[in-house]
């Protein structure tokens, strides 16, 4: 793949020269990038180009699980807790924004702006009506807790050697 991009080598895009605005080149790179990255986005494809420098646009998460809780974290670097939409359907978490533009006159940037969404699968074991969130520093945390039958069910299995 890398040998696919002229700075594919050295892993540092070129910076391109001239006013940005009235490049039609860089325009259409910016569009290509949001088509590739909203196919990516969510795609197991993602996981094998993140190496090459190919991410989605969508924050990056962690997700832990205990016998009471699920929790998500989730990196939102120059967001603000009123840019973040947080919702729970069914089992299914999705995390929504958008980050603005900051223009700074800037030649060349590579910096991301616009909307995103991330939805992540938690399961039929959440509780819909015991869920926090908390953001700071641009990190979001949201904890959902188990319903108590979920709780019960888990059994552990010894393995017999």
């Amino acid at each position: 793949m890398s040998d696919l991009t002229p700075w594919g080598r050295n892993r540092t895009a070129p910076v391109p020269r001239g006013n940005d605005e009235n490049n039609p080149f860089l325009a259409l790179q910016r569009e290509m990038n949001r088509v590739f990255d909203s196919f990516l986005r969510g795609s197991p494809v993602a996981s094998t180009l993140a190496p090459l420098g190919w991410t989605a646009t969508g924050p990056h998460v962690e997700v832990s699980e205990t016998e009471q809780e699920v929790r998500v974290v989730a990196e939102l670097p120059g967001l603000e807790e009123k840019d973040l939409a947080v919702t729970l359907h069914d089992g299914v978490l999705i995390l929504s924004g958008e980050k603005k533009a900051e223009s700074s006159g800037a030649v060349y940037s590579e910096r991301w702006h616009g909307q995103f969404q991330r939805s992540l699968q938690l399961g039929p074991d959440v509780d819909p009506d015991k869920v926090a969130a908390s953001f700071r520093n641009g990190v979001l945390t949201v904890t959902v807790a188990k319903r108590p039958e979920a709780q019960r069910q888990v059994k552990r299995i010894p393995i017999s050697g």
